[in-house]
C-alpha cells in the first residue's frame, strides 16, 4: 500500500526538477551549426529544379526548408516563405515523407517560394540534416555552412524572437 504512493511522490519530483531546469540552456541545439551542410539527396520534386551542392554554397545566405504538404504548420508558414523569396532570399526545399502529387498540387495552388524542391519521399536526407519532423528550417551561409537551425513553422514569437535574429546576423555577415 505503501509502494504506489511513493512511486507517484517520486514521479511528481522529476516533473518538478524536469520543468525548472527547461531554460535554454537545455536545449537541444543542431550538431551541423558550423558544419557544411550536409547531402542533398539528388532527386527532385517532378516539374521543379533539384537542388545541387553548388545552391547551398551559393555565395548568399540560403535557406533550407523540410516540409511536407500533409503538415500544417508548413501550411501556417508557406504564405512567410513566399514573403521571404519576393524580398531576395534564395530558399530551397526537401519536399519529404510526402507523395510527389501532393506536393505538385500544393505548390501549384499556394505558390511556389523554392529555387530549388528536393523530394525525400523516404526520408533519408532529413536524417542526414538531423530533422525530427516538418517544418525545419536551416540558414546555411555563403560558403555552404550551417548558421541556424530553427524548429517549427517561421510564425509567431519564436520566429521573432529566435529566428530573425540569426538570419539578420547571418545577412550582416555576408
Amino acid at each position: 500500500m505503501v509502494l504506489p504512493p511513493l512511486i507517484f511522490a517520486a514521479f511528481g519530483v522529476m516533473a518538478y526538477l524536469g520543468l525548472k531546469n527547461s531554460d535554454e540552456t537545455h536545449r537541444l541545439e543542431s550538431v551541423f551549426d558550423g558544419e557544411p551542410a550536409p547531402e542533398m539527396t539528388a532527386e527532385p520534386l517532378a516539374g521543379y529544379p533539384g537542388i545541387t551542392r553548388e545552391m547551398l554554397a551559393s555565395g548568399e545566405v540560403t535557406l533550407v526548408n523540410f516540409w511536407a504538404s500533409w503538415c500544417p504548420p508548413c501550411r501556417a508558414e508557406h504564405p512567410r516563405l513566399m514573403e521571404m523569396q519576393a524580398q531576395g532570399l534564395t530558399i530551397l526545399g526537401v519536399n519529404f515523407k510526402d507523395q510527389a502529387g501532393n506536393a505538385t498540387k500544393y505548390l501549384g495552388e499556394e505558390g511556389n517560394p523554392f529555387a530549388g524542391v528536393a523530394f525525400d519521399p523516404a526520408g533519408r536526407t532529413a536524417i542526414e540534416w538531423g530533422v525530427t519532423g516538418p517544418p525545419e528550417t536551416f540558414i546555411l551561409d555563403g560558403d555552404g555552412t550551417v548558421v541556424f537551425k530553427f524548429v517549427g513553422p517561421l510564425v509567431g514569437s519564436d520566429y521573432e524572437q529566435r529566428f530573425l535574429p540569426a538570419l539578420e546576423q547571418a545577412l550582416a555577415a555576408q
